[in-house]
């Protein structure tokens, strides 16, 4: 007999097999040793009590063996030989759609502006300790995208839009944590995915696909608006019929360049504003209800999270990119600019908790600076993040001010200790922030403060600019054939584009894009 069951048990009760087992069998009033086993089909937490509990989706054989699911198999082949499609971009969604081309029998050639991720690793530390910015290989540009090492958060659900499962057991099937496949939150952490995204790659190659780093798109070739092939900084062109734009939200060249061959794209809005950092305890004191006396959470729970929303001034205001036991890191793309990211380890072991905190802007932000036409996004998000590196006094130290103070339009005496490696500099931070932004700002922190007692406070500090929320410009396609209106055997994908936000989305959004393109390879 097989019984769905959904179980609301203490942590601790949870992390026992013993005690979950008994758990098992007394909310379905038979004796534990009638248990064969069970499988986890989710997990979340209930934090809405003093008493935090783990809710599990439980199937429970009884009296019968455990029914093993089938190895997942991505049916992956030999396209050594086989007709070719151009990826640019090795993000999330060139990596899905490269390994999606593959099992429809497609050779992928990924062609990469960035590095590997072993080499990336080494800017990344200049960028960290001596404020040097590569403009080729940072947070943003190189293997793996800004997902690399931005943290993994797989908390995207878009049934509708694609097969979620199967880019989660993808994941899996290249070392990803089996739990991701059941948890409410899935969380692969920036020291793991280096590993997978490796694992992600030689497994192309191993496939016959081509993966080709330090190499920059400059140039589309295109013969009656249609693709013919790409043009590379080192003079070489690469023919293909069909051209899968994955190079996320980041690449302001490839926006420049598009604009300038006339093909047609159109300012988006985003959102912008900061990245808010709080001691982890205290975010686990309220929200897991810790009594004042002691803040200590339960081994057994994961460091507290949370998601805040608010409407100011008519503009959404919202937490964003949550990273529970994490850090905040600089995610420019050029010098003389400050954008700043958030990731956590595995673990989320470290002992701050920091979130974006952001406010929509639109067209009409754009035009008040003077930004108009299709590009008006994009510079008004490097007319703030210009500023940022202004104010803050260069090498990436990033300006900042403590919440309670920012509220109260004081700039601050000193600072608190802080994730961000560059360092953060005492500042005002509306000398930094568009007025709209730093008014919504302004109001919605109370607002949040009401929702989280305890949140509005001087112990958390807010760090300027996190402003690559998504993508400032859209490319636009067809809403079936997934091809630019305009240009044909050219698919805007994933987030550069304006299709997806995060890793799944845009992992979802590259195998959709290979799948259109097969259909006429």
């Amino acid at each position: 007999m097989i019984k769905n069951l959904t179980l609301s048990i203490l942590p601790e009760q949870a992390a026992d097999e013993a005690s979950l087992k008994t758990n098992i069998a007394a909310e379905l009033g038979i004796a534990p040793k009638r248990i064969s086993g069970y499988k986890v089909e989710k997990r979340s937490i209930d934090a809405r009590s003093r008493q935090p509990k783990i809710i599990l989706q439980l199937t429970v054989f009884i009296d019968e063996p455990v029914k093993e699911e089938q190895p997942f198999d991505p049916q992956l082949k030999n396209v050594s030989s086989t007709p070719h499609v151009v990826i640019v971009g090795a993000g999330p969604a060139g990596l899905f759609a490269a390994l999606r081309l593959i099992s429809l029998g497609i050779k992928p050639i990924i062609v990469e502006r960035g590095k590997d991720v072993r080499s990336r690793r080494r800017d990344l530390a200049a960028m960290n300790k001596e404020g040097i910015v590569n403009p080729e290989s940072n947070y943003c540009f190189g293997e793996g995208g800004a997902g690399t090492y931005t943290d993994g958060k797989l908390y995207t659900r878009p049934t509708k839009r694609g097969d979620v499962k199967r880019i989660l057991q993808l994941f899996v099937h290249f070392g990803a944590d089996p739990k991701i496949l059941y948890d409410a939150h899935p969380h692969i952490g920036t020291n793991k995915l280096p590993h997978i995204i490796t694992a992600m790659r030689e497994q192309i190659e191993e496939c016959g696909g081509e993966v080709l780093f330090n190499t920059k798109l400059t140039d589309i070739l295109l013969t009656d608006d249609s693709i013919k092939g790409i043009g590379t900084q080192d003079g070489n062109t690469i023919v293909c019929s069909s051209l899968i734009l994955a190079t996320g939200h980041s690449a302001r060249d490839i926006f420049t360049l598009l604009e300038e061959k006339k093909i047609q794209i159109e300012a988006k809005p985003f959102a912008l504003g900061v990245r808010i950092e709080h001691p982890q305890s205290l975010i686990d004191s309220i929200r897991y209800c810790l009594p004042p006396a002691s803040c200590a959470r339960s081994e057994h729970l994961p460091p507290a999270s949370y998601s805040l929303v608010t409407q100011k001034f008519g503009r959404g205001v919202f937490s964003f990119c949550m990273c529970p036991g994490g850090i905040i890191a600089p995610a420019a793309t050029a010098s003389g600019e400050i954008v700043v990211n958030g990731w956590s380890p595995s673990k989320r072991n470290n002992p701050y908790a920091n979130s974006g905190t952001v406010v929509a802007v639109d067209e009409k932000d754009f035009a008040q600076y003077g930004f108009e036409g299709n590009l008006a996004g994009m510079h008004y998000q490097q007319m703030v993040e210009q500023k940022a590196y202004k104010v803050g006094g260069g090498n990436l130290v990033a300006p900042a001010q403590r919440m309670v103070d920012f509220v109260n339009k004081k700039v601050s005496s000193s600072l608190p200790d802080c994730s961000y490696l560059p360092g953060i500099a005492t500042a005002s931070l509306y000398e930094v922030l568009p007025q709209e932004v730093s008014a919504a700002l302004q109001h919605a922190m109370t607002d949040f403060g009401k929702k989280m007692k305890g949140y509005f406070t001087n112990e958390a500090v807010l760090v300027a600019t996190e402003s690559r929320t998504s993508s400032p410009v859209r490319i636009p396609r067809d809403k079936e054939t997934l091809q630019h209106p305009k240009i044909k055997g050219l698919y805007p994908c994933a987030e550069g584009a304006g299709y997806a936000g995060g890793i799944v989305s845009a992992a979802i959004d590259g195998e959709r894009c290979a799948e259109m393109v097969a259909q006429t390879t």
